[in-house]
């Protein structure tokens, strides 16, 4: 089917796979029709949806790469017919000094011939809103939330327009909360005023759902958008869309449950402390023990325990730690190999639960989920219903028919007991 129908409205690029279907779920629940392709396709799109989420990976790549990568992926949309370009990233606005969100903003900024974006991560319905131009996760700043400690992108400065002035070559401003509860007359007035003054990037606040709402219909004619996937609630109403079941409705799940679990963060730990709570099988992998050449061991060792569990229920598969466990793993072996040996192995053990007869996996962490998305071969996503705000089930078509149901969690979303509410979500 063709894209003529509908019309491509919203060409998105997220940094990450986690960060993808978050964004895509927003959009689903808004009322649009969404596609998630894994990397940049190599062929014309052949879906009738209203937006394209391409899910890069991305967000701690060398900043050369990470730009080269959104480029091409803004190319692709644009031949799509995309009419307008929201970049997406982590709504803990992961990144260090070097980028990548800076250097990508700037490099998409010049591409699409436009001096003005937007810059928010505000996420509300998971806690995370911008005041005066801080980042709160919950109730406290995000350096304080458990982010300074992040194995990849430790924030340590909740100030967004520090944080941003500090990749970008471009002068940063704020559009602050009261200007946003004035509405759309008064945001744009501010945007004006602020590109009066050489300002290229705004952080934007906002506390609420409220905002975001009163925040959309100001973004109608912005080439492109750099968010979280928060602001996304308020765009397909651009567009005269609103919220409808039918764009999230998934083929029939069926075949055997599992977890896969890489993140590190206060959210995933609590899950994973939850899932065993309740007595189901759970088996975790040590990274020093992933070392010289006995990853593949200790793989095959992981499925052989699996494989006679399935039957009865879910099982989790982890290598979650405390941040002091993981920083000693680090210094035994570096991040890059830490992370990458970690990736690898849990990508190995999601490929090979699957052969098991795995078609309802749940996957926790940026990385891991590319890492194991990557290794599936998985091409594209239908976006399916929420379990928790920003965490949608998938669905992914397969050669034999059947297909995978898949949902990608970022480390710092869901509910406490989100690993078994997660089953209960498709049946």
């Amino acid at each position: 089917m063709s894209t003529l129908k509908l019309g491509l409205k919203l060409g998105c690029i997220a940094d990450d796979f986690t960060g993808a279907t978050d964004l895509a779920n927003n959009l689903v629940r808004s009322g649009m029709r969404v596609v998630q392709t894994i990397g940049v396709p190599t062929a014309p799109l052949a879906a009738d949806v209203h937006a394209v989420v391409v899910a890069l990976k991305s967000r701690t790549i060398p900043a050369a790469e990470a730009i080269a990568q959104s480029l091409e992926a803004l190319k692709w949309l644009q031949a799509q017919g995309a009419e307008q370009i929201y970049f997406k990233y982590c709504s803990t606005f992961d990144s260090t000094s070097e980028g990548n969100i800076g250097p990508v903003t700037e490099a998409l900024m010049d591409a699409l011939g436009t001096d003005f974006t937007i810059a928010t991560p505000a996420f509300p319905d998971n806690g995370r809103t911008v005041f005066k131009g801080y980042l709160f996760a919950g109730n406290v700043l995000l350096n304080e939330s458990g982010m300074q400690n992040h194995p990849l992108t430790p924030m340590t400065d909740a100030n967004l327009v520090r944080v941003m002035q500090a990749q970008t070559q471009r002068k940063v401003g704020l559009i602050d909360y009261k200007t946003v509860a004035q509405g759309e007359a008064a945001i744009r007035e501010r945007i004006a005023a602020l590109r009066a003054e050489g300002v290229g990037v705004a952080v934007v606040d906002a506390t609420s759902n409220d905002d975001l709402h009163l925040l959309g219909p100001a973004l109608k004619d912005m080439p492109l958008l750099t968010a979280g996937s928060g602001v996304a609630i308020g765009l397909p109403a651009n567009f005269g869309l609103k919220p409808s079941l039918q764009a999230s409705q998934l083929p029939a799940a069926s075949g055997l449950q599992a977890v896969v679990s890489g993140s590190c963060s206060l959210a995933t730990n609590a899950q994973v402390a939850h899932f065993k709570n309740t007595g189901r099988p759970a088996m975790a992998i040590d990274p020093a023990n992933l070392m010289n050449g006995q990853s593949d061991a200790v793989v095959q060792q992981v499925l052989a325990w699996a494989a006679p569990l399935l039957r009865d229920g879910p099982v989790l598969v982890y290598s979650t730690a405390e941040p002091e466990a993981v920083k000693a793993v680090q210094a035994q072996l570096g991040v890059a190999e830490a992370g990458a040996l970690v990736e690898h192995a849990l990508a190995s053990v999601a490929r090979g639960l699957v052969s098991l007869g795995v078609r309802q996996l749940v996957v926790a962490g940026g990385e891991t989920s590319g890492a194991c998305v990557q290794a599936l071969a998985i091409a594209q996503l239908q976006i399916g219903p929420q379990i928790d705000p920003g965490v949608p089930w998938c669905h992914a078509p397969s050669g034999d028919g059947k297909g995978v149901h898949i949902t990608l969690k970022s480390g710092n979303f869901g509910t406490e007991d989100f690993f078994s509410k997660a089953f209960d979500t498709l049946h």
